[in-house]
């Protein structure tokens, strides 16, 4: 039980020795500190890495051909074949627990062939067909005007939204962007928006190069027909998209005539499993931040635990006379672990307070300077304050425990005698 007298005999024995005293603190503040700092950066780096891919990666795939690689029903192996509007419409109405599908197209390339022109600006962009649902599975910021709408896909229209790197191309400062027109191959289009995608999932320079056109416009311009280059899927939040492949595949196994156990013939990303495994690393990365940060407290605690077996030697004859005069082994033993238990809470509620410091000013700095690539706002949780609170009471009793015990031992008519 603490009280005044209790109170001054713990601050008389740490500040018998203040240097002895700071150093043996120092282990338990710098492993309480290094355990909290490689948990905010784990955590700043899985955050900059999930958000890196952006909603679509939570439950969604990516589908595409790849060819036959067995013969079936008088069809030979190796044939090529596309995926059509018909593939998106059957899985519409067979899958249910589909959220959205996607059907997408691609023309040209960024750094291919200049393809784009405004005036007597030329480019070579990128240049893709979606529908209105690409924009909920991939989400984007739309600096000006509008994305593709329903109407524009039912109407054929001749528009698009471009990317920031599309206007710094093809546009002075201040010019007007919306409501003007580029030639995609030789045919016009009104530019409807500018964008820059809200999380980057690959080259950022590729994804600014970006021109986005209503996906029936794309393939009737483009003599693309219904033709579809890959579908992006995602299933609705209760259901995971990797069990709905097999049903999937199936459908278009059915569709397109192909062996029902040819796997390979069509290739199928599922960025959700790519999620779930980056998710994994990061668990793993956690559990060594608490590894590696417990055993650089553990050296601390190992060192007060040593400092308190060193006081209470040097405190031996004050021990027998407290005992001669009726001190129960419990009240030294009291004495003892509570002595252990402030300098240990102390030291680490300093460390936990420093800790916090750097990462106000990691945050801050990239407020300042702006996003880093992978990584992003590193905290901690109240969970972890808390269980770093544990730790500490936990820690300071088991480094008093042996010195109060050594204390406790040592017979009072003993403790008087020695010198």
């Amino acid at each position: 039980m603490f009280n005044k007298d209790r109170w001054n005999e713990i601050l008389e024995a740490l500040n018998a020795n203040k240097f002895r005293t700071f150093l043996t603190a120092f282990g338990v503040f710098w492993g309480i500190s290094i355990l909290v700092l490689l948990l905010a950066l784990t955590n700043g780096l899985q955050k900059g890495v999930v958000s890196s891919f952006g909603n679509f990666a939570a439950n969604s795939s990516f589908i595409y051909v790849r060819g036959t690689t067995m013969p079936y029903k008088g069809l030979p192996k190796n044939r090529r074949f596309n995926l059509d509007l018909g593939d998106v419409e059957a899985m519409k109405e067979q899958i249910p627990e589909i959220k959205y599908v996607s059907p997408q197209n691609r023309l040209g390339g960024y750094m291919g062939a200049n393809n784009v022109t405004r005036g007597s600006e030329t480019g070579a962009f990128q240049v893709e067909a979606h529908v209105p649902d690409y924009i909920l599975q991939n989400p984007m910021d739309i600096l000006q005007g509008r994305f593709i709408s329903q109407s524009d896909l039912n109407a054929k229209r001749k528009v698009c939204v471009i990317g920031t790197g599309v206007v710094k191309t093809l546009y002075d400062k201040n010019e007007e962007i919306i409501g003007s027109y580029i030639k995609i191959n030789g045919v016009n289009f009104m530019v409807i928006g500018t964008f820059k995608y809200s999380t980057s999932r690959g080259d950022v320079q590729e994804e600014v190069n970006t021109i986005l056109a209503p996906f029936t416009t794309f393939g009737q311009v483009f003599n693309f027909g219904d033709k579809v280059g890959w579908m992006g899927i995602t299933a609705i939040d209760e259901v995971s998209i990797s069990d709905l492949k097999p049903k999937i595949l199936n459908i278009l196994k059915t569709r397109h005539t192909v062996n029902p156990v040819d796997d390979f013939a069509f290739g199928y990303h599922d960025l959700s499993e790519e999620y779930a495994r980056v998710n994994g690393l990061f668990s793993i990365l956690t559990f060594v931040g608490y590894f590696v940060g417990a055993l650089i407290l553990m050296s601390g605690i190992i060192g007060i635990s040593n400092i308190m077996l060193i006081v209470v030697k040097e405190r031996t004859k004050e021990i027998g006379i407290r005992r001669a005069l009726g001190a129960t082994p419990w009240v030294v033993k009291a004495q003892i672990l509570q002595e252990s238990l402030i300098l240990t809470i102390i030291s680490g509620m300093v460390g936990i307070s420093f800790a916090a410091g750097v990462i106000w000013l990691m945050n801050y700095a990239l407020d300042l300077n702006g996003p880093v690539d992978n990584f992003s706002n590193p905290s901690v949780s109240m969970t972890v304050v808390f269980t770093a609170l544990i730790i500490l009471v936990v820690s300071g009793i088991l480094a008093g425990l042996i010195p109060a015990n050594s204390a406790t031992k040592m017979k009072p008519v003993d403790a008087l005698r020695l010198e």
